[in-house]
């Protein structure tokens, strides 16, 4: 595979939390709303997508891909892909474009993620002596229940292991709101506006003292985790456009917003400690770029919680002034499907908006000790 893969859009819908501003819309509207945004935004049409590649995690089955390329009139004969990696997803999503783009079987794919925890269908278990149905949450991501923690549980067992204290993740949680915050503006250019909506509306000014008020959720009093120190549930969409060489000549004027795709890498790591599973992912990138932390000029880690965010960036050694400049997951919420290709959607407009970033990194945990990685570079 000699060939490059490129991104050369990149669109998400704000994030809402659930039962919020997208309470009405499901995943696969969510999804053909973006698809629409994104290539109107390019001024591309719909004949040009080879191939749609999307996540999403809450769906009850089916190939929720293809109803939103449908919907969106994309050509029939165009394929559509449904992965589940749980929080992976949004950037395995990615990172299987990419392969499709490399390996020369494609020139233009649509990839991306979607999620609606507003409309997500209730789950039942059959019984099968006669019992009537259990409804679920979640399903198992081990075959072993020992090695199946609530992700709360986790969370909080891994800053006890690591001394992330509460007034640690407190502390992260404050900044990642100010952040976006701060740079309100500039997320608003990232994003397609549905519902009247044009921002993520989660974002606020956190105050310390409301937050030592606030339960500890999961752990203890010293390391636990709070509402505050948890991204919320959200409903949300993004997509990218990814393109091969072939494409990028054919259509020149797409080369100033054309960022590339050194690698993309998934692995696997203790399903009993899912939050450590991203920094097997930044190690084995690195390694496999011939890179160096230092040489990276902006990272976006996912922030399902402050304790694994900083648990990645302490691991990883990265730089805290180059790590999610405008906030995080914290601050907008946590549609798991969507929320790989959001981080994805940041980082390529932070590549774009600044001349003297070169490298960007982007690392996201899955249920199940799964984790990805992107290196993106101009």
């Amino acid at each position: 595979m000699n060939n490059a893969a490129y991104i050369i859009g990149a669109l998400r819908t704000p994030v809402a939390p659930a039962r919020g501003d997208y309470a009405a819309l499901n995943a696969t509207t969510l999804g053909q709303l973006t698809i629409e945004g994104l290539l109107k935004k390019l001024d591309l049409p719909a004949e040009f997508v080879e191939h749609c590649v999307f996540s999403n995690a809450l769906y009850a089955g089916g190939n929720p891909t293809r109803l939103s390329a449908l919907a969106a009139q994309i050509p029939e004969v165009v394929p559509s892909m449904t992965i589940d990696t749980q929080c992976c997803g949004g950037l395995d999503s990615l990172i299987v474009a990419s392969s499709l783009i490399r390996s020369g079987d494609h020139d233009f794919i649509l990839a991306g993620g979607m999620e609606s925890f507003s409309t997500a269908p209730r789950r039942l278990s059959k019984s099968a002596d006669g019992k009537p149905d259990v409804e679920y949450k979640r399903p198992p991501f081990s075959p072993w229940p020992d090695k199946d923690p609530d992700m709360l549980d986790a969370a909080a067992e891994l800053a006890k292991e690591l001394s992330i204290t509460r007034i640690d993740q407190e502390l992260y949680a404050r900044k990642s709101h100010a952040k976006a915050l701060a740079a309100s503006n500039i997320l608003a250019e990232e994003c397609l506006e549905i519902s009247s909506l044009k921002r993520d509306s989660f974002t606020r000014n956190l105050n310390r003292r409301v937050q030592a008020k606030l339960p500890v959720l999961a752990g203890d009093e010293k390391f636990g985790i709070t509402a505050s120190t948890t991204a919320v549930e959200a409903d949300a969409a993004a997509a990218c456009a990814i393109v091969s060489d072939k494409f990028l000549a054919a259509h020149p004027n797409f080369r100033s917003t054309a960022i590339q795709i050194l690698g993309g890498f998934s692995v696997g790591s203790d399903p009993a400690m899912p939050g450590l599973a991203p920094v097997s992912a930044v190690k084995k990138a690195l390694n496999e770029l011939s890179l160096n932390i230092v040489q990276i000029d902006v990272v976006e880690v996912m922030e399902a919680f402050a304790s694994q965010a900083f648990a990645c960036m302490k691991l990883c050694d990265m730089d805290a002034s180059k790590t999610n400049l405008s906030g995080g997951a914290l601050a907008r919420g946590h549609p798991i499907g969507a929320s790989g290709t959001i981080n994805a959607v940041r980082l390529y407009h932070e590549l774009i908006a600044r001349s003297e970033f070169k490298l960007g990194l982007a690392t996201i945990a899955g249920a199940g000790g799964l984790g990805s990685a992107l290196v993106l570079a101009k």
